[in-house]
């Protein structure tokens, strides 16, 4: 969205209209001669390449008003203004010069590529492409925007810089357009634009349009906010005075160089805490402190102490982040000190580059060319951040899906944790160990098993405090569990858990499509599934086309997914095998026939308990070894196994007959497997613990217990979910109970039977 931005054609009778454009044309002149006098740090080379953008940008924009009736030219120069505050280079300045010619001035992106270079046209090209966006209400189309536009600026930081310096201006200039767009604009600034300015560090550019949106959403507020901020101001002006003289005094008599500025919470922030907390102005008390600028950064420690040996300080208002810089690069040391007439005053000790990266971020980049190590480290934090889009971009493809990965980042806290060997590693406040192994590399997050936390193992959700030292411990064998995406709050642990359970659910899906088509075409003769080579190449593409799909790996996992029904892509495969050539073996087709004829079903599936996710036994009946069962291939879920005489499947069987296979137990079995039981006990002291002992005498795992929630009554129900290897070692455990005095009844929890 544009806001005060778009130019409109300027209709004017021919004499006036003449000696308008005159002084128009002077004013631009005159701002853009303001523009040219900062750019000292540009070479002569630079300065006049930004000089040619702006003439044609000029030209284009030649007749176009803004809404306050200033020539449009002044838009893009002030947005160049901006940018040259961060000392953006040549080209970056060329792009905010230009950034609206190709969307309203229809010069194409060739021409631009022909004039200035490629650079400077794919800046131009990815900002027309965010101005484009219209953050509407509809949650997908908005997801889409936040996707194009972290993306863009994912592949070069100039973009949304750019992007940014333009949105300062268009909120500065707010009040030009009409009144019933500020509140969507304001607000659009406070939900997008202001988080990333201050995920990428750009607190001045973020507090800038905290206040402006706050102005316009809510102009009544603000005004009785900004005459109180005015009073207060004037009442303690003496007193921060007074502050000021004894802290500088104090500074000069150790010999200590430094430059004292004031510092003022922002109206925004005043109002944010009024609000959270339920204050009256006068109940924040935090609103003035001070800003100490000294050399080097163990300068910021001496004058810290200084400060308490000055004034008391307030116990838990001490923050290091010099040790331990934020998420965005910020570093200072934060101090908050009782001073005169018992007024709490905060001070922020930091060194001239620590203060150009807490203001600019990662255009300090720009900012600092000297290779300071404060500044690096802004740098790589940014684009640590930006690079990590680019990374869950690739794993997640669905614009919602992805805008909810990025949002866990964008708006939160920061929490900070140790590797064993002393490294930090800055994570989302909240995360788990489970974020912390994916932080270090995916390959750790997939392969966690367990987890110490200050040398003590620690369930896997366990949440991390400030100085943890966590030390993850993996096997081989090990892969994500999908009960972790309940728990995990970093964005890129996410996205890895989910693209890597997509992976193997795929994969499976498609194992077990190519099964059941291989079932499904020995019903027709042919013993197996035509090699997927070139000899075969032609009959697969001939039933790519019949079904609608890209490639034969698509195919087997829609089949595996039930998406599609085997019996019926058997049969036209077998069709197109004929055709070819292929024939019939007689007797496998007198098998397998009379074999279904028999069953009324396919040739059954055998299973062991070894299937991957793409095999799923159901939680409502909880099959196991030794009773008959049925598979069900659900519409996208893969198939499901019932007992036969599951309630669920006989109502399915009315309505989805065609989607039932036939699944038998294996002789070899794998592993154990889940089931119910109700154990109806008489209420004593222990009953529990002997239940539970009787289960485990049975070498039985329990894996979930309910006594419900009512009363306590003479007899109780414990209804628990154990693993079992079969229905004999069920009927032993449930032998084992009935034995016990106070068990009144042990059975099995089964579903009801479907008597319609």
């Amino acid at each position: 969205m544009k806001a005060a931005t778009h130019p409109t054609a300027a209709p004017a009778p021919k004499a006036a209209g003449s000696a308008r454009a005159g002084a128009q044309q002077k004013a631009a002149a005159a701002s853009f001669a303001t523009l040219t006098a900062s750019l000292d740090y540009l070479d002569a080379a630079g300065i006049e390449q930004v000089r040619q953008a702006y003439r044609f940008a000029d030209e284009s924009h030649l007749g176009q008003l803004r809404s306050n009736g200033e020539p449009y030219i002044t838009h893009p120069i002030a947005v160049a203004a901006q940018c040259a505050q961060w000392r953006l280079d040549a080209q970056a300045l060329m792009a905010a010069l230009l950034h609206d010619v190709i969307e309203d001035c229809g010069v194409s992106k060739a021409e631009l590529i022909e004039r200035f270079g490629a650079p400077v046209a794919e800046l131009v090209d990815g900002l027309t492409k965010l101005d484009r966006l219209h953050f509407n209400t509809r949650e997908e189309s908005q997801a889409e925007s936040f996707r194009k536009m972290l993306l863009a600026m994912a592949r070069d930081v100039r973009v949304i810089l750019i992007k940014l310096a333009d949105r300062s201006h268009n909120m500065r200039t707010l009040c030009d357009v009409p009144q019933e767009k500020w509140a969507r604009t304001a607000r659009e600034t406070l939900d997008i634009y202001a988080p990333i300015a201050h995920r990428l560090g750009l607190n001045q550019s973020y507090r800038e349009l905290q206040e402006l949106s706050l102005r316009h959403l809510h102009p009544w507020r603000y005004a009785i906010l900004s005459k109180a901020l005015l009073k207060a101001r004037s009442r303690t002006r003496d007193l921060l005075q007074k502050v000021q003289r004894q802290v500088e005094a104090a500074f000069v008599a150790e010999g200590l160089n430094l430059r004292l500025a004031g510092r003022e919470k922002s109206l925004f922030s005043i109002y944010e805490k009024m609000k959270q907390k339920h204050l009256s102005f006068a109940q924040v008390t935090d609103i003035y402190g001070f800003r100490v600028i000294v050399p080097q950064p163990l300068d910021c420690y001496t004058a810290m102490g200084i400060l308490h040996q000055l004034y008391k300080p307030v116990p838990g208002k001490f923050k290091d982040h010099i040790a331990i810089a934020k998420l965005n690069g910020y570093q200072s040391l934060h101090t908050t000190v009782v001073g005169p007439a018992g007024v709490s005053v905060e001070f922020q000790m930091r060194t001239e580059a620590m203060d150009v990266v807490a203001e600019s971020g990662v255009a300090a980049h720009w900012l600092y060319k000297s290779g300071d190590a404060d500044a690096a480290t802004a740098d790589r934090l940014g684009t640590q951040w930006l690079q990590s889009l680019l990374d869950i971009q690739q794993e997640t493809r669905d614009a919602a899906e992805f805008w909810d990965h990025v949002k866990v980042d964008l708006f939160s806290d920061a929490v900070y944790v140790f590797t064993p060997k002393s490294q930090i590693m800055t994570l989302p406040r909240g995360a788990t160990v489970v974020d912390f192994a994916y932080a270090i590399h995916s390959k750790i997050g997939d392969r966690t098993v367990a987890a110490k936390v200050n040398g003590e193992q620690v369930p896997l959700r366990t949440e991390l405090k400030n100085g943890d030292v966590v030390e993850i411990i993996t096997a081989s064998v090990s892969e994500p569990n999908p009960a972790w995406l309940s728990f995990v709050r970093s964005g890129r642990a996410r996205s890895k858990i989910r693209q890597h359970l997509k992976t193997q659910a795929h994969a499976g899906s498609a194992g077990l499509g190519e099964t059941l088509l291989t079932h499904a075409l020995r019903a027709e003769g042919i013993e197996e599934l035509p090699a997927s080579d070139a000899p075969h190449q032609l009959v697969w593409d001939k039933l790519l086309r019949f079904t609608g799909n890209k490639t034969r790996n698509e195919l087997l996992m829609e089949i595996g997914l039930g998406r599609r029904i085997a019996s019926i892509v058997a049969k036209r495969l077998a069709t197109l095998l004929i055709e070819g050539g292929a024939k019939p073996n007689a007797l496998l087709l007198t098998r397998e026939r009379y074999s279904a004829m028999e069953q009324g079903l396919q040739p059954p599936l055998m299973l062991d308990g070894s299937e991957n996710t793409s095999v799923k036994y159901a939680p409502c009946c909880r099959p196991i070894p030794g009773e008959a069962i049925v598979g069900y291939l659900g519409r996208g879920e893969g198939l499901m196994v019932h007992c036969s005489d599951c309630a669920v499947v006989r109502r399915l069987q009315h309505k989805d007959s065609e989607r039932f296979t036939a699944v038998e137990w294996s002789d070899e079995l794998q592993r154990s497997f889940e089931t119910g039981i109700v154990v109806t006990v008489a209420n004593g002291k222990g009953v529990l613990a002997r239940v539970a002992a009787a289960l485990a005498a049975a070498e039985v795992d329990i894996n979930h217990v309910d006594m419900g929630e009512e009363e306590a009554q003479e007899a109780t129900d414990l209804r628990f979910i154990i693993t079992v290897r079969d229905r004999v070692h069920l009927e032993l455990a449930l032998q084992k109970l009935k034995r016990i005095p106070a068990v009144l009844k042990a059975v099995r929890s089964k579903p009801q039977t479907y008597s319609g």
